[in-house]
């Protein structure tokens, strides 16, 4: 199966380049799109680098905007969501994947809260926060989700297409997860690793996205 990845990006100058390497020495057939989201460093000149990167680039309008210019570009029967921080390490990425070369889901989660995997011991606020908000969206949706706002997310591209999605900024990892639990689709999790950042590492979301995706859960559970 061909595999779409999707890299939106922010001021990623320093760990992008990688990133895209990885993503190569992974030996899938694949599509990469980078969508610059206005970054003002040179986060675009490393990406126009690589040979056989999609690049585009739009105003600072946030993560979900650049996921949604993406979308209608894809040609792969699987689209990945991977950031572009190494928060998330692509060596996973056929594991993430593998459910669905496998025909039993339609959408598979990274959950860096289910154990078993290296994880970056800090921001404790973070983690409750976290938590919560997936203790919300079981309670919501009737889902077992531990990890609903991770930015690691697979899906069959016919699916990510379907999904009538409006948010610009983080809240579309709430967006996502509210209309694919809707839609009673096949949703599988497994357990990754996690590379956190600090906010003087370049960390970017704060306690205010965490507000705006609690309301996202319930705007899409009851719209």
């Amino acid at each position: 199966m061909r595999v779409s990845f999707i890299i939106p990006a922010f001021n990623e100058e320093k760990s992008i380049g990688q990133v895209l390497e990885r993503v190569a020495a992974l030996g899938l057939d694949c599509q990469v799109i980078v969508v610059d989201d206005g970054s003002t460093d040179g986060t675009r000149g490393v990406a126009e680098r690589h040979e056989g990167v999609v690049v585009f680039h739009q105003e600072n309008r946030g993560k979900g905007a650049a996921i949604r210019a993406a979308i209608p570009h894809l040609d792969g029967d699987i689209a990945v969501i991977q950031d572009a921080d190494l928060e998330y390490d692509p060596a996973e990425v056929p594991a993430l994947i593998a459910p669905i070369v496998d025909g039993v889901a339609d959408v598979v989660y990274g959950s860096r809260l289910a154990g078993g995997k290296p994880q970056r011991a800090y921001l404790f606020w973070h983690l409750v926060g976290n938590r919560f908000l997936s203790l919300v969206t079981g309670v919501l949706y009737n889902t077992t989700l531990s990890d609903m706002e991770t930015g690691y997310k697979a899906f069959r591209t016919e699916i990510l297409r379907s999904l009538d999605l409006r948010e610009n900024g983080f809240a579309i990892e709430p967006e996502i997860t509210g209309r694919v639990c809707k839609r009673n689709l096949r949703i599988y999790e497994l357990p990754i690793s996690y590379y956190g950042r600090t906010y003087a590492e370049g960390k970017k979301i704060t306690w205010r996205d965490g507000i705006k995706a609690l309301w996202v859960l319930f705007r899409v559970r009851f719209s």
